[in-house]
């Protein structure tokens, strides 16, 4: 649709009924049809509401699709996937040769519709010249990114929205082959993208062809749970834990549950009311372990069996959250930042690193490394500089730190981590779980607490500590005119530091490809990056310090969060 005919309500009104007519599903013809009549005659609200719907087209992009479910091209509905499925259908195709059938595997988690639009998609992999193969039932995003290179497979999808609200759901594409089972990057979204522009102008998904798809045996996740399992043996400190996990409503559990039992750790203690997959998620008004009050269950169930600690996977279970006893926190725990956890992984993964137990990952004889995105903790790069080993910072997103030559260990301080980049090229909250868990039953081995473990690592490394600052807004210009204005007149001090140092990677700065990011090195060592949100409408600022004490880190970032609230505030909006 024409950017024009994006504000015509008769053009509106033509594409909601094309849209109508080639809806396979009730629930969205449903709730289309009554829209398109009240429009039709004059309704201001249901004009609105198409306009909405139909004005534009969610963006296909290298995080897939992700959106609200309904009818329209700017919702999550059958028909979006289908086109989304024979567009990349198409380009693997071109990519391929005419005589090459590719695999394509097909994972989904338990969100509403993610199983119909995955068998959707095999269909229409299949009906496109394919070989599909539909994973045996929900299964964690991780497994679908295993299964892609365990398959040898041309490409993956994934159907989720991992931590979104429950009324999204999302599309994630991963490829195989040189790519190593990564998620996508540039230029492979725009190339899609373009393929699925092209099926959707070009025919009704009605008469898309169909095939049938193959079903995937126990064998491929036997093979993930096996190779999961080596992460971290549980060693003998391992005996007699006492610890919680929730699923948060999501696929976690049971893949997790197998893992222990094959790795020798003690089952946890669960909490009922989230450990089975459920698309309402009905104890949390938003199904990420970060958000105020998603693990108070945790809590409340960890109290009641006396845990030492607890963990957590999303959703999808891509992401992991620990939490540990704290006397001095509401409830009396204290859920640890993404930040705490990359750096105690990244610490083990170094140690087995240098001691020879972990292989440099990729080809070429890359030099194992350790890398996390750039608004992670710098403290990663002071882990690897100790151990000799090499360091690279990447854009955020997991798309990027997969790629990092010769990675051993990687992380995001959005609760993502890479353990095992041999087997999965992608954040992975299951294997993650493992390795925190080993990490734990090795501490208590010494009669240690991952409270302890955190002020070794500040003894040993420095005392690093993390904040974030975001503003959310309701026009997302407001953002780009922040941005903007921040570029135009750079600002000599945050508080009262003086700035060094600017890279402005909409230039492409430090090597890294072009991104809407500004990095602020102040006199004291301190950093400042500031970034629109990816996902929200949030204007975001990571701040970073190092402080010569827990006390004087913690009152360095005091000072550069007042005065980063401060120069936000005073950039013209």
């Amino acid at each position: 649709m024409s950017e024009a005919a994006g504000t015509d309500a008769e053009a509106v009104l033509d594409a909601a009924r094309a849209w109508l007519a080639q809806d396979p599903d009730e629930a969205t013809r449903a709730e289309l049809a009554p829209l398109i009549d009240a429009a039709a005659a004059g309704d201001d609200e249901a004009s609105a509401d198409l306009v909405d719907r139909f004005g534009t087209r969610l963006a296909f992009g290298t995080a897939g699709l992700r959106g609200r479910l309904g009818a329209g091209s700017n919702r999550m509905n059958r028909v979006l996937v289908s086109q989304a499925a024979a567009g990349f259908a198409a380009y693997l195709r071109e990519k391929a040769g005419a005589d090459a059938a590719p695999i394509v595997v097909i994972g989904y988690d338990g969100r509403r519709n993610s199983d119909v639009f995955a068998r959707d998609s095999a269909e229409l992999f299949a009906g496109a010249g394919l070989r599909a193969v539909l994973l045996p039932r929900m299964l964690p995003t991780p497994v679908l990114a295993f299964a892609v290179r365990h398959l040898d497979a041309a490409a993956g999808v994934m159907v989720t929205a991992s931590h979104n609200p429950p009324d999204d759901n999302g599309y994630k594409v991963y490829l195989g082959g040189a790519d190593e089972g990564s998620q996508i990057v540039a230029p492979a979204d725009a190339e899609i993208a373009a393929h699925i522009d092209r099926v959707a102008a070009a025919a009704s998904v009605a008469d898309l062809p169909r095939g049938e798809y193959e079903l995937a045996d126990e064998s491929v996740v036997e093979a993930y749970i096996a190779a999961t399992a080596t992460v971290a043996p549980a060693p003998a400190g391992a005996a007699g834990m006492t610890w919680v996990y929730t699923a948060m409503h999501g696929v976690g559990y049971e893949t997790l549950s197998a893992i222990l039992r094959a790795a020798g750790y003690p089952q946890p203690v669960v909490v009922e009311q989230q450990i089975e997959p459920d698309g309402r998620f009905p104890t949390v008004a938003f199904p990420n372990p970060e958000e105020p009050g998603a693990m108070d269950l945790s809590f409340a169930t960890a109290r009641e069996a006396g845990a030492e600690f607890v963990l957590a996977n999303d959703p999808d279970a891509d992401r992991l959250a620990v939490a540990i006893p704290d006397d001095a926190a509401d409830g009396g725990w204290r859920r640890l930042t993404g930040n705490e956890i990359g750096l105690l992984l990244g610490w083990r993964a170094a140690q087995r690193a240098t001691a020879g137990q972990t292989a440099a990952a990729g080809s070429g004889g890359a030099v194992p490394s350790l890398a996390c995105s750039l608004v992670s903790s710098p403290g990663l790069q002071a882990v690897a500089e100790h151990y000799g080993l090499a360091f690279h910072s990447t854009l955020t997103g997991f798309k990027w730190i997969s790629r990092a030559p010769g990675i051993v260990f990687g992380f995001e301080e959005a609760l993502g981590y890479l353990v095992n980049p041999e087997t999965v090229r992608d954040k992975d909250g299951v294997s993650a779980a493992v390795a925190m868990l080993g990490l734990i039953a090795e501490a208590r081995e010494q009669g240690l607490t991952l409270a302890d473990l955190l002020a070794q690592f500040a003894e040993t490394f420095g005392f690093f500590q993390s904040g974030q600052v975001s503003l959310r807004v309701e026009d997302v210009s407001i953002i780009a005119r922040i941005m903007a204005a921040l570029r135009a007149a750079p600002p000599a001090q945050v508080g009262e530091v003086a700035v060094e140092r600017i890279d402005d990677l909409l230039t492409g700065a430090d090597g890294f490809p072009p991104g809407d990011v500004l990095r602020l090195w102040l006199a004291d060592g301190s950093r400042l990056i500031v970034r629109p949100s990816g996902t929200e409408p949030k204007l975001k600022a990571y701040l970073d310090v190092r402080g010569t004490s827990a006390a004087d880190a913690a009152a360095r970032l005091a000072a550069l969060d007042a005065g980063t609230r401060a120069l936000i505030a005073a950039a013209p909006a």
